[in-house]
């Protein structure tokens, strides 16, 4: 099935992105924050057929061209404005990473727009999120002779002294990390980029955002699955007490053998637990 292109106007100019398949309507939000949507590529093409899906490319990087601000708020905003260009009243929203955390707030803020939430692997919303022991492993993960290199190149970047060019490079070199089997990660996809100026201030925000968010998930009626990998270097805990702290309406799922990317190492788990939380009959 061909991918059309979408556009939908925001403060800030233009978010841009692509649809794609036959069924029931699904959004996907991309990692980073600040990196390339083609990262979930292989992900959408797991929900064809059943699923007319869309994917764009949030704020900061071609051929979006909406840049500032990058705060949750606005972020939870493009969420619903990219749904109305769209013309869907109503989705499952499904995020991963950075766009599972970006889920729990559209999860909280505007629940009527979501028919479900999808949170595949995501920084919490329970205390910093599991954030710094996904730091740590991530650190322990990547090579020996690397470490040193990504740490300070992930300083700069999120205090905002650093170019484009050494986020990528801390990316990549920290990638194999992301892995439950480092030794066998794909290349970094071609083509990928990070903002920067995207990446630093919607981190920010994010901190800021933390502490209330908890509260503001308790009780959400919206059927939610987390999708976790059993050998992800963010901690289990992100899915498991985020889900607690929503409380009936949320379950985890556990993919034994998979890291952060899930697809990548058990492919069709993510739709598995979609299809599940739908009542979709396999194969359908």
């Amino acid at each position: 099935m061909d991918a059309h292109r979408f556009e939908a106007e925001v403060p800030g100019g233009t978010l841009v992105g692509t649809v794609e398949g036959d069924g029931t309507p699904l959004l996907m939000l991309h990692g980073g924050p600040g990196l390339s949507a083609h990262l979930l590529d292989g992900l959408v093409t797991e929900f064809r057929p059943g699923y007319r899906v869309a994917l764009y490319q949030q704020r900061g990087l071609a051929p979006s061209t909406a840049r500032a601000p990058y705060d949750v708020a606005q972020q939870v905003q493009d969420v619903g404005s990219v749904l109305d260009a769209l013309g869907w009243e109503t989705a499952v929203v499904l995020g991963v990473s950075w766009g599972g955390h970006l889920v729990l707030h559209a999860l909280a803020a505007i629940p009527d727009r979501l028919r479900a939430a999808v949170v595949v692997d995501p920084l919490g919303g329970v205390g910093d999120g599991g954030a710094a022991e996904f730091e740590a492993a991530m650190n322990k993960g990547a090579p020996v002779e690397s470490r040193a290199r990504a740490e300070e190149l992930d300083r700069r970047a999120v205090a905002g002294e650093g170019t484009e060019a050494d986020a990528l490079e801390a990316f990549t070199l920290v990638w194999p990390a992301y892995f439950a089997d480092p030794s066998t990660a794909p290349p970094v996809p071609d083509g990928t980029e990070i903002a920067l100026e995207a990446y630093a201030a919607t981190w920010a925000s994010v901190q800021h955002e933390l502490p209330g968010l908890a509260a503001r998930l308790a009780g959400a009626a919206v059927p939610t699955v987390f999708v976790h990998g059993g050998s992800s270097p963010m901690p289990l805990t992100a899915s498991a007490d985020t889900a607690a702290a929503i409380g009936a309406a949320a379950s985890v799922v556990v993919v034994p053998g998979s890291g952060h990317f899930v697809w990548h190492e058990n492919p069709g788990a993510v739709r598995a637990a979609v299809d599940r939380l739908l009542a979709v009959p396999p194969g359908a």
